[in-house]
């Protein structure tokens, strides 16, 4: 029985030692950071909406066109002549689907003015210099002004009748 206390109690013993007892200290490493001693609050920051992603139809844009009728169907015959002239014109900047030197034109009519539009494509110099959305997003486009291509009005249609159907 003395054998089997004295394990016993070696055993309680040897437990407790290796349970607890002495604490490790954090060595605290040198830092140039400075350490904040007030608690900060955090404040939302309101996000803003990019200039290409904004939705603004009521700005007609400056430039020779002062109204557009739409027709509720599209014309493809229109559309598809606006295709054309997109891809011969404007695909050095501009993809159909995503960004790249300029915005992409996909679902641009649910978000600018037909005329907007328009005289972005016909008068893009003037535009730039006096209509506050086109001021934006020549600064979201890292400064890269749209060319003037010198197309007609009637191309002009055609291309706004493309993005009629890129949606």
């Amino acid at each position: 029985m003395k054998t089997t206390l004295r394990l016993m109690t070696l055993l309680f013993a040897a437990l407790v030692l290796s349970c607890g007892g002495k604490e490790e200290k954090k060595e605290e490493k040198f830092s140039y950071e400075k350490k904040s001693t007030k608690t900060e609050a955090v404040t939302k920051k309101e996000e803003k909406v990019p200039a290409s992603k904004r939705v603004d139809l009521t700005n007609k844009g400056v430039g020779p066109i002062t109204s557009v009728e739409l027709a509720a169907d599209i014309d493809q015959a229109m559309a598809a002549q606006g295709q054309e002239v997109f891809k011969k014109m404007c695909t050095a900047c501009h993809r159909a689907d995503k960004k790249f030197i300029g915005p992409a034109p996909t679902g641009i009519t649910e978000r600018r003015s037909p005329e907007w539009i328009m005289n972005m494509i016909l008068n893009p110099e003037e535009m730039v210099q006096k209509d506050a959305l086109a001021k934006e997003l020549l600064i979201e486009f890292n400064g890269s002004p749209m060319a003037n291509q010198n197309l007609t009005e009637e191309e002009a249609r055609s291309v706004l009748e493309y993005f009629r159907t890129l949606k």
